[in-house]
């Protein structure tokens, strides 16, 4: 005959690992985590951002906005729910540089355009201008792993260079992620160029810019390390509309 504390230490055995093996321990921190995720949607948590979030998704960032109702400058706040299969608005923001836009001609008069100013970026041999976006290579390194949508998958391109070489904003405009809560990334920055691009350079033993910073092309934003990977280097990618891209399209021949 089993003592009473023998009886109650095999009752607790079971039902913590349960007996029959159809239940899974589940920790009370898992249970009554607020980190437990929702089909269909993202619980905001401390330093995320729209533009973060949508690029975890492989959403635009506008239609993430407009689909959930979050206006210009897109705050967000720790506890949100946004919802990632939500449609945008029929009705979305006309976009800043069409306002006052004629939909036709009023005249053909030949307009000089004035010459850009010298702003401190590279010499024009090394930028490439796609639509209103001048690119060039964000890291003096080799090449080791190119664009691939097919397995293996790689949203970008990765260089490699010494340990703490500089890390340079590709083309000019803000910070709008500065952090490490994308899983994969380590040390991560992203830069929006306009409402089309933008770009994230991952990996970065430094982050040298904060949220809301404006940059240059050219501009020192990071050094080049390996969090979140296991060897030295840039994981750089460019993103237009929300949908990753080939950088080698963009960037300047080397």
């Amino acid at each position: 005959m089993k003592s009473p504390l023998a009886v109650t230490l095999v009752t607790m055995i079971a039902f913590t690992t349960g007996c029959t093996g159809s239940r899974e321990f589940v920790s009370v921190e898992e249970k009554f985590s607020q980190r437990q995720k929702t089909p269909g949607f993202h619980l905001v948590e401390s330093g995320d951002t729209l533009y973060s979030i949508a690029w975890r998704h492989g959403i635009d960032f506008r239609e993430l906005a407009n689909a959930n109702s979050i206006a210009s400058p897109y705050t967000i706040y720790p506890g949100q729910k946004i919802d990632l299969k939500a449609k945008p608005l029929r009705t979305s923001p006309i976009p800043t540089s069409d306002v006052g836009k004629p939909s036709k001609p009023v005249a053909n008069i030949p307009v000089k355009k004035p010459s850009p100013p010298n702003i401190g970026h590279s010499p024009p041999e090394k930028l490439v201008k796609n639509g209103q976006v001048e690119w060039q290579w964000p890291l003096n390194g080799r090449l080791v792993r190119r664009f691939s949508m097919q397995k293996p998958i790689n949203k970008g391109i990765d260089i490699t260079a010494p340990l703490g070489d500089s890390v340079l904003a590709a083309a000019a405009g803000t910070v709008v992620y500065a952090g490490q809560g994308l899983r994969g990334y380590g040390n991560l920055v992203i830069v929006k160029h306009d409402d089309t691009y933008l770009s994230a350079y991952a990996h970065a033993s430094r982050i040298l810019v904060s949220e809301q910073q404006s940059v240059k092309a050219g501009q020192k934003i990071a050094e080049i390390g390996s969090t979140g990977t296991d060897s030295v280097r840039l994981h750089f990618e460019i993103r237009k509309n929300g949908k990753p891209v080939d950088p080698l399209r963009y960037l300047p021949p080397r």
